[in-house]
C-alpha cells in the first residue's frame, strides 16, 4: 500500500509517502516538503503566534493534496517538539484539526527517540550489536540506547538546533560570548543524562540521524547525498572540533556556501556542531556513522509491524 508520514516537525513539515507493506523495505515515492521553523516563532509566553499557526494550517493543506495527487492510502500525521512544548499546543491541534481535518498525533520526546531508533535498528541490523543513537532536530536532541528493537535507555532533552540559535545565538557572527555560554548549557544538560546509558556498558556502533549531523559529516568529507543512501557517511570527532571554530566565525550567508549545507539551515548549524560535539564528548565517541533512516522511517516501520500483527 502507499503510506504517507506527515511530519510536524521544528524546522519543517514534511510529507514522506512510501510504497510499503509488512516484511519490506518502504521505498521512498514522493517527499514533499515546506520550512516553518515552528520553533523559532514561539512568542515570549511560548505560544505559537496566529501568523504561524496561519501558515502551518496552509502547509497541511498542502501537504494533504499533495498526498491525495499521489494516490496516499494511508495518512500517518504527528508533531514533534515545537508543538508539543507550545503554551497553547491544544489551541493549534484543535485548529489544524478543524481547518483541515488532520488530527495530528504529539509523540513525546522519549517515543521520538524510541521510533528513531527502530529505525536505525532496521536500517543497520543486528550485526550492529549495541546501538547509541543521537539525533538533532530543530527544537530538541534524541538519544537511546540498547541492543533489541526497543532501547534500553531513551531521553530527550530541549538541545534543538533551531531552538537554541533563536535562544541563545541571536548576532550574525555570533558573540563570542555567547557561543561559550551555549557552550556550558549544552554541555550541562547532556551531562546529566550520561549515566542513565553509560552503565548499560560501551555501544558497538554509534550512529547519528536528522539534517545537522548530515551537513555535519559532509562539510567534514562525506559523501554528497545524490551518491546514494548506501554510502557509508562518518562524522569524526577531530573534524568537528575544528570545524567548531570556524562555523563560529562565519556569518549564516557564509556558512550557506559549504558543501551540503542550505541556506535555510545554515543560521541554525554552529548551535547543532555545538551540540553534537557536546555529545560526542561526553559519551566518548570518536567517530559515528550517518543513518539514512530517522523518525518518519520508524514511524512506518512501527506502523507496518502493526499491520503485520493484525
Amino acid at each position: 500500500m502507499r503510506l504517507g508520514v506527515l511530519d510536524v516537525g521544528s524546522n519543517t513539515v514534511h510529507l514522506l509517502v512510501v510504497d510499503a507493506h509488512p516484511g519490506a523495505r518502504p521505498l521512498p515515492a514522493h517527499s514533499h516538503k515546506a520550512e516553518l521553523r515552528l520553533a523559532q516563532l514561539l512568542d515570549t509566553d511560548g505560544a505559537i503566534g496566529p501568523d504561524g499557526v496561519d501558515r502551518l494550517i496552509e502547509v497541511v493543506h498542502e501537504a494533504l493534496q499533495a498526498a491525495e495527487d499521489k494516490g496516499v492510502e494511508d495518512l500517518l500525521p504527528f508533531a514533534t517538539s515545537a508543538v508539543r512544548e507550545a503554551t497553547n499546543a491544544d489551541d493549534v491541534l484543535a485548529r489544524v484539526q478543524a481547518e483541515t481535518g488532520v488530527e495530528l498525533q504529539v509523540l513525546t520526546g522519549a517515543e521520538e527517540a524510541r521510533l528513531t531508533f527502530l529505525a536505525a535498528r532496521r536500517w543497520f541490523g543486528w550485526s550492529a550489536g549495541k546501538l547509541l543513537v543521537l539525533d538533532i532536530g530543530g527544537g530538541s536532541l534524541e538519544i537511546a540506547y540498547g541492543i533489541d528493537e526497543e532501547p534500553d535507555a531513551a531521553v530527550s532533552l530541549p538541545l534543538g538546533a533551531g531552538r537554541l540559535t533563536a535562544g541563545w545565538l541571536p548576532g550574525d557572527p555570533p558573540d563570542p560570548e555567547d557561543i561559550r555560554a551555549l557552550r556550558r548549557h549544552v554541555r550541562a544538560q547532556i551531562a546529566r543524562s550520561v549515566g542513565e546509558f553509560t552503565r548499560f556498558g560501551a555501544p558497538d556502533h554509534v550512529v547519528a540521524t536528522s539534517k545537522t549531523f548530515r551537513q555535519l559529516a559532509r562539510i567534514g568529507g562525506a559523501a554528497r547525498s545524490t551518491e546514494g543512501d548506501y554510502v557509508q557517511r562518518e562524522l569524526k570527532r577531530v573534524s568537528l572540533e575544528a570545524w567548531v571554530p570556524r562555523l563560529a566565525g562565519m556569518t549564516a550567508a557564509q556558512r550557506s556556501e559549504l558543501p551540503g549545507v542550505s541556506e535555510g539551515r545554515a543560521s541554525q548549524l554552529l548551535a547543532g556542531a555545538l551540540v553534537a560535539e557536546g555529545a560526542m564528548d561526553l559519551f566518548g565517541v570518536e567517530n559515528l556513522e550517518i543513518c539514512p533512516w530517522a523518525l518518519r522511517e520508524g514511524v512506518i516501520l512501527r506502523r507496518l509491524d502493526h499491520m503485520g500483527s493484525a
